[in-house]
């Protein structure tokens, strides 16, 4: 490892200005596929990979039997070749979130720097830790994993070697990144600052039995609680869809089971306790909005008594719901802006789904899952699909 003050170089693959970047190779090419394969299997062997279910799903998604199907999808016609070298730089609220920038450049043929965040993670190290037990497969030198802190003359560097920028963070961080130039034909993929709801069908919820009701609620505990809803897939916004009575019942069976996983399983910062009072008390200031809470604070909600543009700004983690009475799905329409990423869903059908995709045509939403599957990576995020984006076609005419 080589280190000082500001700079960690985390994996060392092959370092630009010491020796040529490998070349660029095929989506899918095989060496890619087996490497990511084995990299699954050193994750699953590692005992303590299990006390993380983030990372044991990262290593499921690199299992070969899963990359070959993503190939069957999501392979581009043509002869296509990576864009060369991405630098990737990693946001710091989603741990495994790295890895998953770093598959999606390899299997689009690419070599990668990546910029890992300067928080500490366990499941970073994990990952790190089973990527040097395969250093000496090939495929490692079209990796480099490093650390620095705000440093922009690295970014500058980085960014001046770099085919392809993929910059994860918020708008600030994209924008002072921005001032670091690319080369001429290079291109920058940014993930931004999103927004997420979920809507559910009161009746759905209100004849659902015990056991689907346990599922629910365990799910929709995965897609907020673990991460705090830092997430940009964390859901946000709850709309119960249904008459009055029926969501108003609904609302208090579903909280009722989520806070009995609750009591069990998380633990709140006491600084998010008093971000979610100040949150709660601005809402009422400023939308009319009524609460109801948990008497230990773990889930407060704010009930809105009607949508209005820029909802998202009011936003608030570690257990902070606006919620929404509509007779229709169609009401949420009005207040979606670009910055709304996912929808996810309990009680509606994919039929229903895409109509009211067809139907309304909203400048956001990019994503509609079901509840328990906002945080799935995919190799389409945020309406961009990776493999296209991190690869270049050849035309032969």
């Amino acid at each position: 490892m080589l280190q000082n003050s500001d700079f960690s170089l985390l994996f060392p693959g092959t370092m630009p200005g010491t020796t040529e970047i490998p070349k660029a190779c095929q989506p899918f090419d095989d060496e890619a596929v087996d490497f990511l394969n084995s990299l699954s299997a050193c994750i699953l062997k590692d005992k303590e990979s299990r006390y993380y279910p983030d990372v044991v799903t990262f290593a499921f998604f690199c299992r070969k039997a899963n990359l070959l199907q993503l190939k069957k999808r999501h392979l581009p016609q043509g002869l296509r070749l990576g864009r060369g070298l991405v630098f990737h730089i990693a946001p710091g609220n989603v741990p495994v979130n790295f890895a998953y920038s770093l598959l999606s450049a390899l299997l689009a043929g690419n070599s990668s720097i990546v910029k890992l965040s300067s928080k500490p993670f366990p499941q970073v190290d994990i990952i790190v830790r089973q990527l040097f037990a395969l250093a000496q497969n090939p495929v490692s030198r079209r990796i480099i994993l490093l650390r620095y802190s705000h440093d922009t003359d690295c970014t500058e560097q980085f960014s001046a070697m770099a085919d392809t920028r993929v910059i994860w963070g918020g708008d600030n961080t994209i924008n002072l990144i921005r001032k670091s130039p690319l080369q001429p034909r290079a291109t920058d993929i940014c993930f931004a600052d999103r927004y997420s709801i979920c809507a559910l069908k009161a009746d759905a919820v209100l004849n659902a039995d015990q056991a689907t009701l346990s599922r629910l609620s365990e799910n929709f505990y995965n897609d907020t609680y673990i991460f705090d809803q830092n997430a940009c897939s964390a859901p946000h916004l709850i709309v119960w869809v249904g008459n009055s009575p029926d969501c108003n019942n609904a609302r208090r069976i579903f909280w009722k089971n989520i806070h009995n996983i609750l009591l069990q399983r998380y633990s709140m910062q006491p600084v998010l306790a008093v971000d979610k009072l100040t949150n709660l008390y601005r809402q009422a200031i400023e939308r009319g909005a009524s609460h109801n809470q948990t008497p230990d604070n773990l889930i407060v909600c704010s009930q809105l008594p009607a949508l209005e543009p820029g909802i998202e700004s009011l936003k608030c983690a570690g257990g902070f719901f606006s919620e929404y009475n509509a007779e229709s799905l169609n009401e949420i329409v009005p207040i979606i802006t670009k910055r709304y990423q996912t929808l996810a869903y309990y009680g509606f059908d994919r039929t229903t789904l895409t109509e009211f995709i067809v139907r309304n045509q909203p400048v956001g939403i990019d994503r509609i899952v079901p509840i328990g599957e906002t945080s799935s990576f995919s190799l389409i995020w945020d309406g961009i699909d990776l493999i296209s984006a991190l690869s270049r076609e050849i035309s032969v005419l």
